[in-house]
């Protein structure tokens, strides 16, 4: 927008200044023509009563007589004829020939003179005085360039003073710009952008209005999320319960088999009202928040749930180094669901040991285990895409990890083979920029 307001309020003042200096140069053309026939009709008329006088005082029965040269220029020329059309008398400049216009009182314009005719001695002595129109046309020239000059010279200054004065003007533009760039799910606050036009400041009321029906949006997914989380948590832990212990107290036979597979279902199906609340949480945007906190603590209590459960104790190993700190603006929750995601994904479709350690901007989970194509690795982060592993689970993990690390301004990348393996998968969360504290 600057760059065209800038176009085009250089291009209007360059056609305003060449229109006026046309309607300049119209005028002036007017003008000089007036003032140049006054000076010739004035001329003729002084120069008159000297050539009469001339005249009587000369022989002019053989030739006609020329006056002698003047120091200078001769703008004017002129002839002095009698009524018979002879020339009697011419100045230096003048040609011996008669002029090729009647002998009539008055203007008369030939293609190179315009010519002023004057009558005396009743009608028996006629003095006929030249200008030459290109006499004319140089000073209309001249007076014309002294208009179109200054555009040529101001042009540059006047797009400077435009493109200052376009920027200035359009700055709380770009204020207003910035600070709604930097909304986003992590900051819904009002904005607050000082000296606003008015027209400016009915778009930013709009758009703080607009923030606080999606701050209220936002707030009530959450609370729609935790509160589901509760209800949904509690009916299948006790039917899992009861189904236990029915499978506990049945006597060994087809019935107790039966049994166990509704103990089997009620867990997987707990297990996935677990992911689908997870990813339900992170679609409302749990990983927003601008308080920064240590992740690296966070990644170790993740790291210590796994190791305090047995099938898991021994295959898990910490490679971060005591007393080391990563602070970062995150949801401490939020990073703790990314995190136990990835690290519950790794050793359930994994081989061998996980390793857990710090990156320069992050951190990262390794497995071993399969190796899976570089197409195939960027499904996985969709909802319900699993690779080819038997292992169980509704393939949200991936896709949960990866929406709350957006949300948190970092991004989940994955690699296949791991650096240093044969196979299995490095799944790394990296966060941009510096330690805030």
């Amino acid at each position: 927008m600057t760059r065209r307001l800038m176009l085009w309020l250089t291009l209007a003042s360059a056609v305003f200044w060449l229109a006026g200096a046309a309607i300049g140069a119209a005028v002036m053309h007017d003008e000089l023509n007036e003032h140049f026939d006054s000076a010739l009709a004035e001329t003729a008329g002084r120069l008159l009563p000297l050539v009469v006088d001339d005249l009587y005082r000369r022989d002019l029965s053989d030739k006609p007589y020329r006056m002698g040269a003047i120091d200078g220029d001769e703008y004017l020329s002129y002839q002095v004829r009698d009524r018979s059309g002879r020339v009697l008398m011419h100045s230096y400049a003048a040609p011996s020939e008669p002029f090729d216009v009647p002998l009539v009182a008055g203007f008369t314009d030939t293609p190179t003179h315009r010519i002023y005719t004057l009558m005396a001695v009743s009608g028996s002595i006629f003095l006929q005085v030249a200008d030459p129109t290109a006499h004319r046309h140089e000073a209309l020239m001249e007076g014309a360039s002294t208009l179109l000059l200054p555009l040529t010279l101001m042009a540059p200054l006047n797009m400077i003073a435009v493109w200052w004065l376009v920027r200035r003007t359009l700055a709380p533009v770009g204020a207003l710009q910035r600070q709604i760039e930097a909304r986003s799910g992590a900051n819904l606050e009002p904005l607050r952008v000082v000296g606003l036009p008015a027209e400016l400041e009915n778009i930013a009321a709009s758009v703080d209005k607009l923030l606080a029906r999606l701050q209220a949006a936002m707030d009530a997914e959450r609370r729609l999320a935790a509160n589901s989380a509760h209800e949904l948590r509690t009916p299948i832990a006790g039917a899992l319960a009861q189904a236990q212990r029915l499978a506990a107290e049945l006597p060994e036979g087809p019935l107790r088999e039966r049994a166990n597979g509704i103990v089997r279902a009620l867990s997987a199906l707990a297990h996935l009202a677990e992911k689908l609340l997870q990813l339900a949480r992170a679609d409302a945007g749990i990983g927003a928040t601008a308080k920064p906190v240590d992740l690296t603590r966070v990644l170790r209590l993740v790291a210590d749930e796994f190791q305090r459960q047995p099938r898991f104790a021994t295959r898990i190993r910490v490679a971060i180094p005591e007393g080391d700190s990563f602070v970062r603006k995150a949801d401490v929750d939020a990073f703790a669901i990314a995190v136990r995601n990835l690290v519950e994904n790794a050793l359930i479709h994994g081989e061998g040991e996980v390793l857990i350690a710090s990156e320069q901007n992050g951190f990262s989970v390794t497995n071993g285990g399969m190796r899976i194509a570089p197409d195939q690795l960027k499904t996985l982060l969709r909802p319900f895409a699993r690779a080819d592993s038997r292992a169980p689970g509704a393939g949200l993990g991936l896709a949960i990890a990866d929406s709350l690390t957006r949300q948190m301004g970092a991004s989940l990348s994955l690699v296949s083979p791991a650096p240093g393996r044969d196979g299995g998968v490095k799944a790394t969360i990296s966060f941009g920029g510096d330690s805030p504290l």
